[in-house]
């Protein structure tokens, strides 16, 4: 007879995924080892083999799931009929504001895809070509110029935003000087006044 899912297993698995990414960003991947994940989880080691057969599998959920909860915001938040730039600068904030709490998660995903098999490498990039190709599509509508054939620089800036946006969390302090808000608005005024100069 097949194994009956618990009521608490999202919560669990959630749990174990969060305490797992602050292992891996504190350890590093290759000293991380499985008791340590289970002892910071709260877990025993079988329960956590019980729901990540190896750390490759666990890697590979972090930063999936961190994705697709990302990609899920950005789409819930995106109005194609509002002006693009009203839009761009909504669909930043999201990006920043799905990131808070999250260091541990974007470490993991900035440095443990080494670690990955060509498959599990294959989904991430999926979700992340998925997520880059909103705001390129949103910055080509903002400036059809940037994607010249005789000099196509709309994924060079498209990923000049998302260096602005990703590298946040190695300065970026809550409670801070300026808020995620504050920040936003940056890094959009950056992107939008830019782009009107760059040939």
């Amino acid at each position: 007879m097949a194994r009956t899912r618990a009521n608490d297993f999202e919560e669990k698995r959630r749990g174990i995924l969060d305490h797992a990414a602050a292992v891996f960003a504190e350890q590093g991947m290759e000293k991380a080892s499985m008791s340590q994940i289970a002892t910071h989880s709260g877990v025993s080691k079988a329960l956590l083999y019980h729901y990540y057969p190896s750390k490759d599998a666990l890697i590979y959920a972090i930063i999936v799931t961190h994705l697709e909860e990302l990609d899920q915001a950005i789409q819930a938040a995106d109005a194609p009929d509002e002006q693009a730039e009203k839009r761009l600068r909504r669909l930043v904030g999201v990006v920043l504001e799905n990131y808070r709490g999250a260091d541990n998660q974007h470490k993991v995903q900035l440095n443990a895809t080494s670690a990955l098999s060509d498959e599990q490498k294959a989904g991430i990039t999926e979700i992340e070509r998925r997520i880059v190709r909103r705001f390129s599509n949103l910055l080509r509508d903002i400036n059809p110029e940037l994607d010249s054939k005789e000099r196509p620089l709309l994924m060079p800036v498209t990923m000049s935003l998302f260096g602005m946006m990703n590298w946040v969390y190695m300065w970026f302090r809550d409670g801070g000087r300026i808020t995620r808000e504050d920040y936003a608005d940056v890094a959009t005024t950056l992107i939008l006044e830019g782009i009107k100069a760059v040939r």
